[in-house]
């Protein structure tokens, strides 16, 4: 009874010990050193790694400004209840984002904090001996005995040396200790290039970071809708839009001009399944490396870039530009030239728009198709059957009225908004849509104007970047494969092997391996050090070896 209250009033005064304990109070640089603490943690830079991962995913949900800032201003036009909210989150500007940005950077500080401890304690471990011999070999995952005769004349020392010598060959680094002593013993081991693996695939990291970062301050990006017969000159008035790194200087345009002499297109036309596919991209191309510099005929192919210095072009799209002529009420001119259509299926049915802010009294606008080469269905809709122009065909509505260019709102030059414009022509029209073959023309109605298709060409679309980091993205991340292969594959493995006399003569060898980390390859490591051994001693072995004795050399100090 009295035990029984004896361990209760322990337990009150422990209890009453543990309320009344408080915590040592962290100052500030001791708050500093545990946020460091935490923050290169390797548990840290992988949640960083995911966290910046899913803080791209609004980048593909959301238009983003520096990709097209007029679809950004209609996306919040036409969502006035969270547009404005989604914008104050900087979700159109995503990596350009405070958020994104303050991600970027911790996971780059996590991924430095985490390499260079693990980089000096590396240092530090392949400089230092190997682990001591432990007490008992016997208690490793892998473990095994040899015994040498009395009569082979082979000593403890001499089977020391031999293990060495054996170990050395496999690639282990070698420690022999008390060799002149009677339980001669030596520590191994290798498997040094596994953490070498994982330090190299932490920095490749750190370095495709920084070249990322480098692409994105110092490089850019632009594209270009090239007519035939067009010249792109490389200025910033000269793209159709340029999203420059954030410390990029115009001064760095490489000064080169690229003419569109001609667009070639090859459709498969002999195989069943893919008839009418696209085989071959080709654009022609007159380029000038500098003002002054002497033309060259190129050729542009997909997947296969011009170079200008650091710039790269690139072959990314292609349509049909019918050749157009509007006339406005006054008779004169109001637009005269190739319109860029937009492919929506694999025979270039293709949309058309056509904003005529010139023509008076009344703005112009028309929007339908174009088709490259017409039929009729029964139902006397016309589609295209075919993606050569065998039989080119537009097919529109005209608007009149206020297209509101002169605002200052910018606009998408692909799409007409026809809420403010009075229609002209629609196929729901007394007046019918209207439907032109090449050199055709057609009046509008009250007096408003015409349009004639004169013409047809191709156009091409290029994407031209500069991206200084994109080299060193490359090799970085080569070197993080390599990395993590070899940190996959090799294995830090450690051996002891320990020697000594039998009071009958014998010569008793054992030894030990143990693995740093999971290693399901050890026990064919084993087997492999015991056949070297066996074949550097067989002739003297003894025909029976003893079972795995625990303490071989229980009479002996271990080293």
């Amino acid at each position: 009874m009295s035990g029984d209250q004896g361990t209760e009033a322990d337990g009150s005064a422990l209890e009453a010990a543990r309320i009344g304990a408080a915590l040592p109070a962290l100052g500030p640089r001791d708050m500093l050193r545990w946020a460091w603490t935490q923050l290169t943690s390797m548990r840290t830079a992988l949640f960083l790694l995911l966290l910046l991962a899913v803080a791209a995913v609004p980048g593909s949900l959301f238009p983003q400004r520096p990709a097209n800032p007029a679809v950004v201003s209609q996306y919040i036009k036409d969502r006035p209840d969270y547009g404005k909210i989604l914008d104050a989150l900087q979700l159109y500007d995503v990596y350009s984002s405070v958020w994104f940005s303050a991600i970027y950077i911790l996971l780059f500080i996590s991924l430095i904090g985490c390499v260079v401890p693990r980089a000096t304690a590396h240092y530090k471990a392949m400089r230092s001996r190997p682990p001591r011999t432990p007490r008992r070999l016997s208690r490793l995952p892998e473990y095994g005995t040899l015994v040498i005769p009395a009569g082979a004349g082979i000593t403890a020392p001499d089977a020391i040396t031999d293990a060495a010598t054996l170990l050395r060959k496999r690639g282990y680094r070698v420690e022999v200790r008390d060799a002149d002593g009677a339980t001669p013993s030596l520590g191994a081991e290798r498997g040094f290039l596994r953490e070498v693996g994982n330090l190299v695939f932490h920095t490749s990291l750190i370095g495709v970071l920084v070249c990322v970062a480098v692409g994105g301050l110092f490089g850019f990006r632009g594209q270009k809708i090239l007519v035939e017969g067009d010249t792109f000159v490389n200025t910033l008035v000269g793209y159709d839009n340029f999203a420059p790194g954030t410390n990029f200087q115009s001064s760095w345009l490489e000064p080169f001009g690229i003419t569109l002499d001609k667009f070639e297109v090859r459709f498969d036309r002999e195989s069943t399944k893919q008839f009418g596919q696209p085989i071959d991209f080709t654009a022609r191309l007159t380029t000038r490396d500098a003002p002054r510099a002497a033309p060259k005929s190129r050729i542009l192919k997909v997947n296969d870039p011009l170079y200008f210095g650091e710039a790269a072009m690139f072959l990314v799209g292609n349509g049909y530009a019918p050749v157009i002529t509007v006339k406005d009420g006054n008779g004169n001119t109001a637009f005269s030239g190739p319109v860029v259509s937009i492919p929506s299926d694999a025979v270039y049915t293709s949309t058309v728009v056509l904003k005529v802010p010139d023509a008076k009294p009344a703005q112009l606008g028309f929007a339908g198709f174009f088709l490259p080469s017409a039929v009729k269905n029964p139902a006397g809709v016309a589609y295209s059957f075919d993606p050569d122009p065998l039989n080119p065909q537009l097919n529109l509505n005209s608007y009149s009225g206020d297209l509101g260019l002169d605002k200052g709102v910018p606009q998408n030059v692909y799409n007409l908004d026809v809420k403010n414009l009075t229609q002209l022509n629609g196929r729901n029209l007394a007046a019918g849509g209207i439907t032109l073959g090449p050199g055709g023309s057609y009046t509008l109605p009250d007096g408003k104007g015409s349009i004639s298709f004169d013409g047809l060409k191709r156009y091409i679309g290029v994407d031209i970047r500069s991206t200084p980091g994109q080299t060193g993205v490359l090799i970085f991340s080569l070197l993080a494969v390599a990395g993590l292969v070899v940190s996959l594959y090799v294995n830090r493995r450690r051996v002891w092997v320990r020697t000594g006399t039998h009071h009958d003569g014998r010569t008793m060898v054992e030894y030990g391996l143990l693995a740093r980390g999971e290693d399901h390859r050890l026990a064919t490591e084993a087997a492999a050090i015991h056949e070297l051994l066996t074949r550097k001693w067989q002739p003297n072995l003894s025909p029976e070896e003893p079972a795995a004795d625990p303490t071989p050399f229980s009479s002996k100090k271990d080293q």
